[in-house]
């Protein structure tokens, strides 16, 4: 099987098995004709190439000055393909199986206060204006459920038209979860419903996008993730807050490290989230040792009164 064939191979276990995203799919793509490239440079294909090329793959990245994620990512590439040739009997044996990742700098997720966001909702809230009312409804439904952004603007027309609060939603690997909505988010839908028609696109894709609650002209049916992020980027302007501070998926984190600020524990944020292992929600533990260090420094009988 040459490498090309491979490739393909793998990518269609991952769409048909994993249910991987578009976006997984094209970024492995590339990470694997890369890698194809180097070893084929070196007389290598991906069956004959052995741990000490698949290391020299890596060194390569470094000296050309990858950051630490990027390589991270390429590397995840190259260990699910090999594990996928070796369960499949196309290798004997896997020489992913010794290669070691890059060091990851742990990194804070930026996050908005309570204050902030309010500015963000009550800015959202004074435009009555078609666009001004689904900016509001997008704000709300976000902040009130901690949505990943593709998932909210994919949201189904039927969406907060019943009174139930709980939202069933489908993540990345077709993962179903429950998520809450706020009274104010179903308000704020409500109110979007009476002038969403407006956005209903004209021609042959008018169709696909009235299945959206956010219908769009674009391809998808439904409102583009740029248009959002640039919708977010002039409210926050407009609400006297930095720009560059804000964005979809920093209201995701704020969503999710106001819940742990107010008593939540880390499984229930977990689920919230739709994260699929527990050390991607622990990113957030920074808001923990807070609130046990003010904990401790009120309760406990050893500390100091003021």
């Amino acid at each position: 099987m040459n490498d090309a064939a491979l490739i393909e191979q793998f990518l269609e276990m991952m769409s048909a098995e994993r249910g991987a995203a578009n976006n997984t799919i094209l970024a492995y793509h590339r990470d694997l004709e890369e890698l194809a490239a180097f070893l084929k440079a070196q007389k290598h294909t991906f069956i004959s190439a052995g741990q000490v090329q698949l290391e020299g793959w890596l060194e390569n990245l470094q000296a050309r000055g990858l950051g630490a994620r990027t390589a991270a990512r390429k590397l995840s590439a190259l260990r699910r393909l090999y594990k996928f040739a070796h369960s499949e009997k196309i290798l004997s044996a896997n020489p992913a199986l010794a290669l070691s990742a890059p060091k990851l700098p742990r990194s804070l997720p930026k996050v908005l206060s309570h204050e902030q966001v309010n500015a963000l909702l009550n800015t959202a809230a004074k435009d009555t204006s078609p666009r001004g009312l689904r900016t509001c409804a997008l704000l709300q439904i976000l902040y009130a459920s901690g949505l990943r952004v593709s998932e909210m603007l994919s949201l189904p027309l039927a969406t907060g038209r019943r009174e139930e609060r709980m939202l069933m939603v489908r993540g990345k690997g077709g993962r179903e979860r429950l998520v809450p909505l706020s009274h104010a988010a179903l308000d704020a839908i409500a109110a979007y419903n009476t002038v969403r028609e407006q956005f209903l696109p004209t021609g042959q894709n008018r169709a696909k996008a009235a299945n959206f609650l956010f219908p769009s002209r674009a391809r998808t049916g439904y409102l583009s993730r740029e248009r959002f992020h640039a919708i977010i980027k002039t409210l926050s302007v407009k609400a006297g807050l930095d720009p560059a501070k804000v964005s979809p998926h920093v209201l995701r984190h704020a969503f999710a490290s106001h819940l742990l600020a107010g008593g939540a524990d880390l499984r229930t944020v977990q689920m919230l989230l739709g994260h699929a292992d527990i050390s991607t929600t622990q990113i957030y533990t920074h808001v923990l040792d807070k609130r046990l260090k003010t904990l401790v420094n009120q309760a406990h009988p050893l500390a100091k009164k003021s």
